[in-house]
């Protein structure tokens, strides 16, 4: 039987599987493992799933859940009817979910022996249910390796740590530190600043360490409250997504742990900056081993150019899945450190798309556009996107913007009902990260903001209520 037969492919695939589940035993034997977290990330980047006991895990090899468990809005709605029900089953079909055996950890905070380990969703005939967030990177994974690429990634997070509030009308607050006192100023780069709060972070470093999650640097942003940490980069998006989730739980968890909140909300504070995921990425020529974005002679090659073409035409349209909540377009304001259009430019921080001073090999564009509250695996599938959709289009950019890009004209979509559409709309997109996925996306999208509208605000009651 010839390798490239299809029933080839499935027995090898099957054996793979079957190698790894036994790997997977033998590690969690050796850590007297008693309960399994069974994770799904959903659209909005929450981990949905079940807790089960070891030796239930262990006889399933999965579980099932219905699929609109990972389609759902950020508040648990789901439409009524519509486009949605194109895609998802109005039977309320379950999903198969298998676990991805390289993504098990430790739960460092849990009493007892517990482990957590992230599943793909499979449907009935075992085919990846395609509006999952997970197989949304995978399809774009598989459409660079089918060309010999392979993309290397490293997202930069920001968020912020804010005293507790169980009341959402009161604004947020900047915690208190070791001091005793809460910070009042901007801090940027400031040592003295992240030291005030060394007891969370000494646990999130070591809850870091104990899941084998590769970050970096952690730095305290412009913000009050405001850090950053910083991934490795990695030619696996698939595991810098899965990361970036997890260390989404951890900060959570270790606030919680200290009497405050951690939150990756694009804007939370007025007056402050708002937080992004600044997402560094390259491609590597897997032939030759070189960066597809440098020449021989250390020039910016073609292909750098084309994939800035394409997120120049692509990330307008691709606005829903980078800034996904009213929130997130509060972020992106002219003159706040976020950027308004998609100018490009080398070192220079007011642009969407900026290529940081490097070496020919280490020659890299980052998407400054992304906010923090994006869900990490449709904000790395849906920028590679963009570039792919470059190179594939040879798009050239516009010329280089060696000045202010806040002085150009705004050129994304100012909040999310202006953005929704423009992904609806584009083909090409589409072709891309799959029309059922964009099906089922820009209906919770909508469904969202047709939510937000039936709150009335603050701002409202204050200066409308007896002016007009």
């Amino acid at each position: 039987m010839r390798k490239s037969d299809p029933a080839h492919r499935v027995s090898i695939l099957k054996e793979r599987r079957q190698s790894q589940f036994a790997e997977l035993e033998k590690w969690l034997d050796e850590r007297r493992v008693t309960e399994i977290e069974c994770l799904v990330p959903d659209l909005t980047g929450v981990a949905r799933g079940k807790i089960l006991p070891r030796e239930k895990f262990t006889e399933d090899r999965g579980m099932r859940l219905p699929e609109v468990v990972v389609a759902m809005s950020v508040t648990g709605e789901y439409p009524s009817d519509g486009p949605f029900f194109d895609v998802i089953s109005r039977h309320d079909s379950d999903m198969h979910l298998v676990a991805d055996p390289r993504t098990v950890r430790i739960v460092p905070w849990a009493t007892d022996p517990t482990a957590q380990v992230i599943h793909d969703c499979y449907d009935r005939n075992g085919v990846l249910v395609p509006f999952a967030p997970r197989s949304v990177l995978r399809r774009v994974c598989e459409l660079f390796d089918a060309k010999g690429w392979s993309p290397v990634v490293a997202p930069e997070l920001e968020f912020y740590l804010v005293a507790r509030n169980t009341d959402p009308d009161l604004p947020l607050k900047t915690p208190v530190g070791r001091s005793g006192r809460a910070e009042t100023s901007r801090q940027a780069y400031s040592i003295d600043a992240v030291n005030e709060f060394d007891p969370l972070f000494e646990d999130v470093y070591d809850y870091c360490e104990k899941m084998n999650l590769s970050v970096d640097t952690l730095i305290h942003e412009v913000g009050a409250g405001q850090m950053e940490i910083n991934f490795l980069h990695s030619s696996a998006p698939l595991d810098i997504a899965d990361e970036v989730f997890l260390f989404k739980r951890i900060v959570r968890e270790a606030a919680l742990r200290h009497d405050m909140y951690a939150t990756f909300m694009a804007k939370p504070i007025a007056g402050e900056p708002g937080s992004a995921m600044h997402v560094h990425q390259s491609l590597v020529d897997k032939a030759t081993g070189q960066n597809m974005f440098s020449n021989e002679d250390g020039s910016p090659s073609r292909e750098f150019f084309w994939y800035i073409g394409g997120l120049q035409k692509y990330v307008p349209a691709a606005m829903a899945l980078f800034a996904p909540y009213v929130n997130s377009y509060r972020r992106l304001a002219r003159f706040t450190a976020a950027p308004i259009n998609t100018e490009w430019g080398i070192d220079n921080r007011t642009v969407g798309i900026r290529s940081p001073v490097s070496t020919p090999q280490a020659r890299r564009v980052e998407n400054r556009v992304i906010g923090a509250d994006a869900n990490p695996y449709l904000a790395l599938a849906a920028t590679m996107a963009c570039g792919y959709l470059g190179i594939e289009q040879r798009l050239e950019p516009t010329q280089e913007c060696a000045g202010d890009a806040y002085q150009s004209a705004e050129a994304l979509p100012r909040s999310l009902a202006e953005a929704v559409p423009l992904l609806r709309g584009c083909a090409d997109l589409a072709q891309v990260l799959g029309q059922e996925f964009l099906t089922v996306y820009t209906e919770i999208k909508d469904l969202e903001h047709e939510e937000f509208m039936r709150v009335i605000s603050p701002w409202e009651r204050e200066h409308l209520l007896l002016h007009v």
